[in-house]
C-alpha cells in the first residue's frame, strides 16, 4: 500500500513543483503590464487575464503539495502538543469528515465547470482577451482531485500510524518514514 502512497505523493509532487514555474512568469507579466500601464499609458486586457490565469496555474497546482508537505495553515495550539497517535486521529477525522468531502464537492462541479467551458470552446468575453479559458478552468479541477488523492494518501499513512505500522517524526507529515 505504501508504494502506492509513494507515486500519489510523487505525482502531487511534480505537479506543484511544475506549477511553480507559473511564479516566475506571473511576477514577469505583472512588471510587464505595471510598466506599460504606468509608464506608456498602455492597457492590455491579454496581460491581465494572463495574470489570473499564472496565479490560478500556481494556486491549483500547489493545494495539494502544500498539505503534503505540512505547510499548509495548521492551528497548532492543541495539534502541537498531542501524541504521535492523537495527531494521526485528528488527520484521519479532518481528512475524511472536511477535506475529502469539500474536495470532492469542489471537483465534481469543477468537472461540469470545465466540460461545459470545453463543448462551447469558451474563450475571454474581452475582444482581446485569450482564447480557451477551459483550460484554466482544467486547472481547478486538477488542483481538487489531487488535493482529494493528497488527502486519501495523508489518511492511509495516519491509519499506519494508528496501526502501529509506521512512525512520524514530530516535524514530519505522514509520509510513513
Amino acid at each position: 500500500m505504501t508504494h502506492m502512497l509513494d507515486r500519489i505523493d510523487r505525482l502531487v509532487e511534480a505537479v506543484g513543483k511544475l506549477g511553480a514555474l507559473a511564479l516566475p512568469l506571473l511576477a514577469i507579466t505583472i512588471l510587464v503590464n505595471v510598466m506599460l500601464r504606468y509608464a506608456f499609458d498602455i492597457g492590455m486586457i491579454e496581460l491581465e487575464e494572463l495574470q489570473w490565469h499564472f496565479n490560478a496555474i500556481a494556486v491549483m497546482t500547489a493545494l495539494a503539495w502544500a498539505y503534503q508537505t505540512d505547510d499548509h495553515v495548521r492551528v497548532d495550539a492543541i495539534y502541537a502538543g498531542l501524541s504521535e497517535k492523537r495527531r494521526a486521529l485528528v488527520e484521519i477525522c479532518g481528512v475524511v469528515f472536511l477535506l475529502l468531502p469539500f474536495a470532492g464537492l469542489v471537483a465534481w462541479n469543477a468537472w461540469a465547470i470545465f466540460s461545459y467551458s470545453w463543448q462551447l470552446r469558451e474563450g475571454s468575453p474581452m475582444p482581446s482577451g485569450l482564447p480557451a479559458r477551459y483550460i484554466i478552468k482544467g486547472f481547478m479541477l486538477l488542483g481538487f482531485v489531487l488535493l482529494f488523492l493528497q488527502g486519501i494518501s495523508i489518511a492511509l499513512r495516519a491509519l499506519l500510524v494508528l496501526a502501529g505500522r509506521a512512525h512520524v517524526p514530530s516535524d514530519h507529515h505522514y509520509k510513513g518514514e
